[in-house]
């Protein structure tokens, strides 16, 4: 089917209206939901498959996160679509003001490869919640993931509401050209770059949900062994290919070493002294990204880790110390398994020097002075975060997702997610039986009367 008539085929759909009522919004969820859950094996098969994911982390960070934004979009969804009564200012006596919330009408879901199943669903329950048709394009990289999607798609909807696309990005570029209502991108800077370009030419809306080199600054006052935990855990979840990943750690001159004694620790109690062999560290998605990340490794500055194998997509654990930004590993987002380590002492010039790059997507601290807390959260310029904890904001559907400058725009989750797929519609409702003759000529001397109203 040619570009043209598919997208014709979803317009045309949008225009008859069947997508606007609760009902139907509501069946598509719970189509969508029950059929996740008869697939819920194979899902995690192909994500196996695709990542070396083990069944706890392919449930945990793809599967149960989708329920849980299913579940309280299933919750939330009447009263999200209700209209918003708002105030009506005085001069506009016998008028009521409303916000009606629409669909945007025909919209792009277009999805990366490091959480294939999580960053397709969960802009989809979006689009679905908000009423529109939607175009899914999922990532070649996970083939297996993306052909589970697709069945789950194209067994639960007609395509002229929901179509998964096959193809690569001049498939989705001529998308674009052509025109969508809406676009929703996850992944690269470069990419997101590219695609703004091309929605530039039809003022195409859009959202775009990028990464970039995310840091976490441990404190001198930190409690050192919760901290090391907990960036372990985050920074080498789904082998670190997560662009909320702690990507570089400051850390304090006083507390470095133990520090760093605590994560090889942790690494050894999460994974054993031999990672390869651990059932719950997965692999590096292809080639490409492993020779990528292997030329990343500094054996001189390397302190844990650094072994791989390109054969298996396997790279160890690994922790690099003494890094400043003139080492390649600081040159872009790291997205993988490697730690790099800046030692610090004066939390000011970290605060410059982490302003001074593009606004990263996440940003993290260990401390437990609540002036610092304040401070770092007011001073530094990122998407979101933690404060004690990495990665953990992104499971909370009350808090809205995205990025910062370069590292993103627009947000969604939960109810953001409603109104990133939404149009607010503003609407005044005026009384025929309240007459007033105060906006229209001759105006005399009424405008005395309206600096009293207006002032």
């Amino acid at each position: 089917m040619l570009v043209n008539e598919f997208l014709n085929n979803q317009k045309d759909y949008f225009l008859k209206g069947e997508t606007l009522s609760y009902e139907f919004r509501l069946n598509a969820l719970m189509k969508l939901k029950a059929s996740i859950k008869l697939n819920e094996e194979l899902i995690m098969q192909a994500l196996k498959a695709d990542l070396g994911k083990c069944e706890f982390e392919a449930y945990a960070s793809e599967i149960g996160i989708v329920y849980e934004e299913l579940n309280f979009a299933l919750k939330h969804l009447k009263e999200w679509m209700k209209d918003k009564k708002v105030s009506t200012p005085l001069f506009q006596t016998g008028g009521k003001s409303f916000i009606h919330y629409e669909p945007k009408g025909t919209v792009l879901i277009a999805s990366p490869w490091n959480y294939p199943f999580n960053l397709t669903m969960v802009p989809l329950i979006g689009a679905i919640v908000g009423g529109n048709t939607v175009l899914v394009k999922t990532s070649a990289t996970t083939h297996n993931t993306s052909e589970v999607i697709k069945k789950i798609i194209t067994e639960n909807f007609d395509d002229k509401y929901i179509k998964f696309l096959t193809g690569g990005n001049n498939e989705v570029l001529e998308i674009i050209t052509i025109g969508v209502d809406y676009i929703f991108f996850t992944g690269s800077i470069g990419i997101g770059k590219i695609i703004m370009e091309h929605a530039s030419k039809n003022l195409t809306p859009l959202t775009l949900e990028l990464g970039g080199k995310s840091p976490v600054i441990v404190c001198d006052d930190a409690n050192i062994e919760v901290a090391a935990q907990r960036i372990t855990w985050g920074k080498f979840l789904n082998c670190g290919q997560t662009c909320i990943a702690p990507d570089y750690l400051y850390v304090h001159k006083d507390v470095k070493e133990k520090f760093i004694h605590e994560m090889i620790h942790c690494i050894e109690k999460f994974y054993g002294t031999d990672a390869s062999s651990s059932p719950d560290y997965g692999k590096i998605v292809n080639e490409k990204q492993c020779d990528r990340l292997i030329e990343y490794l500094d054996k001189d500055k390397i302190v844990y880790g650094g072994t791989h194998n390109k054969e298996s997509l396997y790279i160890s654990p690994t922790i690099m110390d003494n890094i400043t930004y003139e080492d390649k590993v600081m040159s872009e987002e790291i997205f993988g398994p490697i730690a790099p380590i800046i030692e610090f002492t004066d939390l000011n010039a970290v605060i410059r020097e982490i302003n001074s790059k593009q606004r990263p997507l996440a940003a993290y601290f260990f401390t437990e002075d609540q002036y610092k807390i304040d401070k770092l959260i007011d001073s530094i310029h990122y998407g979101g975060g933690c404060v004690n904890d990495v990665v953990s904001h992104i499971t909370n559907v009350n808090l809205p997702f995205g990025g910062n400058g370069l590292s993103g725009m627009g947000s969604y989750h939960g109810y953001e997610s409603f109104l990133t797929f939404s149009h607010k519609k503003s609407i005044m409702r005026k009384s025929t039986k309240i007459k007033s003759k105060l906006p229209f000529p001759p105006y005399n001397n009424r405008v005395n009367l309206v600096k009293k109203i207006m002032k």
